[in-house]
């Protein structure tokens, strides 16, 4: 498959999300040294780190025609976060997952939702996907309710390599919420 980056942006009221590629590698790489964001992958990522996310990302995009884009906002070019849909092994079975990361001084002003409904859009509309997963450890009550606010419902209790409430590092069997939608 040969994959037309220009045709995966995609333009929100107020984001230019564009297809994760090595051209983002420095980008990745400041957003994960803020340290809120930081606290929820697991530390300050290295450029080796973004490297590898960029050329998974890049990967995904042409082979799969679907992955995380980096978020600009449309009116400076300041970066916004990452986010969006891309195939994630869950249960078992291979899942559209919506997720984002958004810079912390962007926080509670509605981007992670904008990217949220970008994903969706795509999933349900162009990818003919029946249901949308999206993940959080079960204490990450910001990302709970975005994937709230985007009319997912809560399904249940999984266990996943993450962070466990109150406790220092990543760890084999942290709990996460499970939220679904469906066409």
């Amino acid at each position: 498959m040969v994959f037309d980056r220009a045709a995966g942006v995609r333009l929100t009221e107020r984001a230019r999300l564009v297809p994760i590629g090595l051209e983002h590698v420095e980008d990745l790489w400041c957003l994960h040294q803020d340290d809120a964001v930081a606290q929820w992958h697991g530390g300050r990522w290295t450029r080796d780190q973004a490297r590898g996310y960029a050329e998974r990302s890049s990967t995904a995009w042409e082979t799969e025609g679907v992955h995380k884009w980096i978020a600009y906002d449309r009116v400076n070019g300041g970066l916004i976060g990452r986010g969006g849909l891309s195939h994630a092994e869950i249960d078992g079975q291979r899942r559209f997952e919506l997720g984002w990361t958004v810079s912390a001084p962007l926080w509670g002003r509605g981007y992670a939702t904008e990217i949220g409904q970008a994903g969706l859009a795509l999933g349900f509309n162009e990818l003919n996907a029946t249901e949308i997963v999206a993940i959080t450890e079960r204490h990450n009550r910001r990302s709970r309710a975005v994937m709230e606010r985007l009319g997912m419902c809560y399904s249940r209790e999984i266990l996943a390599e993450g962070l466990l409430e109150g406790q220092a590092g990543i760890h084999e069997n942290a709990p996460f919420a499970l939220y679904t939608i469906r066409r």
